[in-house]
């Protein structure tokens, strides 16, 4: 599998970035197998939240055996100082390790977010410190929304995180604005030699009834035939600046984003957007958020 620096982390991450939000509700054995079906096609980076279910539990058996040739990254989701230190600790101990190599501020999708984290007394001193203490080796930024790049743009003016991972698809793409704000965020991520992680890549829209009662597991609908989703990988990691791409939420997508990078080089950027422009009912997945 294709490997991408990780900004100024050094790390050489696969371009697949394992969504480990796809282990929240599932039992040990097809963690297991989802596990073990990623090692196997290459991937060296796993990326978990602490508000992820189960998913850190289902990992933390395979750190005896895989830690030492993984990237591992979680994230927290508390906004205060104290808190986002105990749940740090917490998923630690859920991971069965002493050492993460990223740890995230999770979901700041807007500037509302970004206060919240960056005030005296935020996360984002408890990331630091989970930094400085030897923790962790990284610190980065996530979040969801039509906002999302431009408020990652603000946290990189605010404190220099070693990372980010923002939404970027072909239908968002379509959107100037939204655009736009993506071009500015990665100027500043290449000014500073940050790693850009991609989220969203094999979303095709909201759920037009809701996320309940439907095949899979993520809040949004996936495209789930492998031409789509082929040519959505393509897409998004035919842009340089990006490291990798977080693959969905959901255990049964997974092999279809695997064999979406084996064939990279049989699908040209413009076939991509062709596929792409003759999705129907494809759109941003941030027009009705869940909550």
């Amino acid at each position: 599998m294709e490997q991408r620096r990780l900004g100024r982390s050094g790390h050489q991450s696969s371009v697949l970035i394992y969504g480990a939000a796809a282990l929240a509700e599932v039992d040990q054995p097809t963690a297991d197998a989802s596990i073990r079906l990623a090692l196997d096609a290459g991937i060296n980076h796993f990326d978990v939240a602490a508000s992820y279910g189960d998913a850190e539990l289902r990992l933390g058996p395979w750190m005896p055996e895989i830690r030492d040739r993984i990237f591992l990254a979680t994230k927290t989701g508390v906004r205060d100082r104290e808190g986002a230190w105990a749940q740090i600790n917490h998923s630690l101990e859920r991971l069965q390790t002493d050492h993460l190599d990223l740890i995230q501020i999770h979901a700041v999708g807007d500037t509302g977010e970004l206060d919240l984290v960056t005030r005296p007394g935020g996360a984002l001193e408890a990331v630091a410190r989970a930094r400085e203490e030897g923790l962790a080796s990284a610190v980065g930024i996530t979040g969801h929304g039509h906002q999302a790049p431009a408020t990652h743009l603000e946290a990189l003016g605010r404190f220099p995180f070693d990372t980010v991972l923002t939404p970027l698809n072909w239908v968002l793409a379509q959107d100037p604005a939204y655009l736009a704000d993506y071009q500015a965020l990665v100027a500043e991520v290449q000014v500073q030699d940050a790693g850009l992680m991609i989220i969203k890549v094999a979303s095709r829209r909201n759920w037009p009834e809701g996320p309940e009662g439907h095949g899979y597991s993520t809040w949004y609908e996936p495209f789930e035939d492998q031409e789509r989703i082929a040519a959505a990988v393509a897409w998004v990691l035919s842009h340089p600046e990006v490291t990798g791409i977080a693959t969905p939420g959901d255990v049964r997508l997974l092999p279809l984003v695997i064999e979406a990078e084996r064939r990279l080089g049989e699908i040209g950027l413009e076939q991509a957007e062709q596929v792409l422009g003759r999705a129907s009912d494809y759109s941003s997945p941030f027009i009705n958020i869940p909550i």
